[in-house]
């Protein structure tokens, strides 16, 4: 093993991603797995998990689970955590990947039922399996809890309101559960900007991407892959005195 890869070694560890089966989270799901750590796949939909799943133990050579569940639901998280140490008898990363950001023509148009469910996956969700799995580490010994916000959290745009808000939640969050879950339990937000993923089909084509991201200091779109750095740098010892921080992965936002 070179330097680096001892830095970012992940082997023996197990990874558990929320929203891995598509986006930004597959990708991290691949790192991790990559680094040598058996991953947990966990979103709504488990035939695609299962399949993001069957496809990284064949290139990787890791062991995948999938998991299918709907990260807003309370009661269904204990479940969750359950099935990872039952199957692997421990838990070393979390990431609370999972988000959604409902499109709406003017805010008078989000319904109760649109802002709770942008609260429950956002927000809810995450403290629950964050407190969870947090407190299951610090018995353990170690961990790591890695909260993906968004950089809509600190440049609200009047078309994510909601997401902005549970986001500018998730920041707070993250200082708060670093408190409660050390000195054992790293707890840090992973702010992403603007990544091409299914949720940036709504934003417009090509040259209106293109045009948006001109006062940004890259002037451009980010791609899923370039995220994996500085997730793996948070889940890793890499990171072993980072907690309670929030680090910008967001190509220079104006």
């Amino acid at each position: 093993m070179g330097f680096a890869d001892e830095l970012f070694d992940l082997t023996g560890r197990v990874v558990l991603i929320t929203g891995g089966s598509r986006g930004l989270g597959r990708e991290m799901a691949f790192g991790a797995a990559r680094c040598g750590a058996d991953v947990v796949i966990a979103s709504r939909d488990l035939a695609v998990c299962t399949a993001v799943a069957e496809e990284i133990e064949r290139e990787t050579g890791r062991a995948a689970l999938p998991y299918g569940v709907h990260v807003g639901r309370w009661d269904r998280l204990p479940g969750l955590v359950d099935a990872v140490y039952d199957r692997f008898g421990r838990l070393d990363a979390l990431v609370n990947n999972a988000g959604m950001s409902p499109v709406y023509d003017s805010l008078g148009d989000v319904t109760e039922k649109m802002f709770d469910s942008v609260m429950n996956l956002n927000l809810k969700g995450p403290f629950r399996l964050s407190v969870l799995a947090g407190e299951r580490m610090a018995e353990a010994g170690r961990g790591s809890i890695v909260n993906v916000s968004s950089t809509g959290s600190i440049r609200p745009r009047p078309a994510i309101v909601p997401y902005a808000a549970a986001k500018a939640g998730l920041n707070v969050l993250t200082e708060g559960l670093a408190k409660a879950l050390g000195p054992r339990v790293r707890v840090n937000t992973l702010m992403a900007g603007p990544f091409v993923t299914g949720a940036t089909r709504g934003w417009g084509d090509e040259q209106q991407l293109a045009e948006g991201m001109r006062p940004h200091a890259l002037q451009r779109i980010g791609h899923p892959p370039e995220i994996v750095g500085a997730a793996l740098y948070l889940i890793s010892d890499a990171s072993s005195y980072t907690t309670a921080a929030t680090l910008r992965v967001d190509g220079g936002i104006p």
